[in-house]
């Protein structure tokens, strides 16, 4: 049986405690096989329609996505693993198919990623249930190996 070759896992995050676990099994996996980690912030259908309707600005969104990616750079580099970092929607009112599924796994494969690590466990936040949604859709249809947290 051919080895595992992994030089970047994709990890979708979301500012909840549970993406912040993940974060920290894509750092243990890459550690493990000495590959970077994208860690891809995907927003919600309630902050999606927010942005939209004006009811929250979106440099708020932006500081909001900003600082959570910095504390996932910080855990990076205590792990001294390489770390990318991106932000996508993963709802939108004008696209129908757009699933944060989808969007996790259009990032993967665009990325060429190896490897897949995804919260599976509901959300604590409930403004943070994106994941959870995708969760599913990756572990159904990724091409990737993917580990659910």
């Amino acid at each position: 049986m051919p080895e595992l070759e992994v030089d970047l896992v994709v990890v979708p995050i979301d500012g909840s405690e549970e993406s912040r676990r993940a974060v920290e099994y894509a750092l243990a996996v890459a550690d493990t096989y000495g590959a970077g980690v994208h860690a891809l912030y995907v927003l919600g259908e309630t902050t999606v329609r927010a942005l939209e309707q004006g009811a929250i600005d979106e440099r708020d969104v932006a500081d909001d996505t900003e600082a959570f990616s910095d504390a996932v750079t910080e855990l990076a580099a205590d792990a001294s693993v390489e770390l990318t970092t991106s932000v996508a929607a993963g709802f939108s009112t004008d696209i129908k198919t757009l699933h944060p599924g989808g969007v996790v796994l259009d990032t993967a494969e665009a990325l060429e990623a190896d490897f897949i690590v995804i919260p599976r466990e509901p959300a604590t936040d409930a403004q943070s249930d994106v994941l959870e949604t995708a969760a599913e859709y990756v572990l159904l249809y990724a091409s990737q190996p993917v580990l659910s947290v």
